[in-house]
C-alpha cells in the first residue's frame, strides 16, 4: 500500500481499483482488506488523510509521508521471500486420479482459458503504454519488467495446457493404469540439470 501511495495520492476506491489492474495478480488481496489499509498506515503515521470534495460527494484521498517512505525503503532493500503459488487448477490435476478423465480434461481447458484471458488482460495493459499517453510513464520500464513476467506465466501455462490435454486425451478412461510422459521427465530433470 505504500508503494501505491510513493506512486501518487489515491482515494481508497482509486487504490483498490488500481491494485486490481495491477498488483492483484501477483499480490492479490481481499477488497475489504484493500479499504482497511491506508486507514491504518495514517494510524502509524506512514500516510495521511484528507477529505476532498469529488463533485458533491466527499472522498479521503491518502498521501504517503516521510517517515512511510523511509520505511518503504527498508522494506524494499530486505530480502524477498519466495513466491507461493496456489492453484485450485493444479491441486485438481492433482488429485485427478479421484475423478473422470473428462473432468481432468475440463479442468486443464480451465486453466487454459484463464491464461489466454491473463494474456489478453497483459495484451491491453502493453497497448496502452505503446500508446501516445500511456499511463504512468515515469514507471514504464518498471511495469514492463512486472508484465513480461506475468505474459510469460500466461505463455507457459497455455503451452502446459496444450501439452496436457494431449497427453491426457491419449490416456484410457482408468487413468490409474495411464503412464507417465517418459519425454517430459526427461525435460523437467535436464532443467534442474543447467
Amino acid at each position: 500500500m505504500l508503494g501505491m501511495l510513493a506512486v501518487q495520492p489515491w482515494s481508497s476506491y482509486e487504490l483498490t481499483t488500481q491494485i486490481r489492474r495491477s498488483l492483484s495478480r501477483f499480490w492479490p488481496r481481499a477488497a475489504s482488506k484493500l479499504y482497511e489499509e491506508p486507514r491504518k498506515l495514517v494510524e502509524l503515521g506512514l500516510a495521511t488523510a484528507e477529505t476532498r470534495l469529488h463533485g458533491r460527494r466527499r472522498r479521503t484521498v491518502y498521501t504517503i509521508t516521510p517517515e512511510g517512505r523511509r520505511v518503504l525503503a527498508r522494506w524494499l532493500a530486505e530480502p524477498a521471500a519466495p513466491p507461493v503459488l496456489e492453484s485450485e487448477q493444479l491441486l485438481k490435476v492433482f488429485l485427478a486420479d479421484h475423478g473422470s478423465r473428462a473432468d481432468l480434461l475440463a479442468t486443464i481447458a480451465s486453466t487454459r482459458a484463464w491464461a489466454r484471458e491473463m494474456a489478453e488482460f497483459d495484451g491491453g495493459i502493453a497497448e496502452g503504454y505503446l500508446g501516445d499517453e500511456p499511463p504512468f510513464p515515469q514507471r514504464a520500464a518498471l511495469n514492463t519488467l512486472v508484465g513480461r513476467y506475468l505474459s510469460d506465466i500466461s505463455e507457459a501455462t497455455e503451452r502446459w495446457a496444450d501439452w496436457a490435454t494431449s497427453v491426457v486425451e491419449s490416456w484410457p478412461e482408468d487413468m490409474a493404469v495411464a503412464g507417465p510422459d517418459r519425454e517430459a521427465l526427461r525435460v523437467v530433470a535436464e532443467r534442474a540439470r543447467r
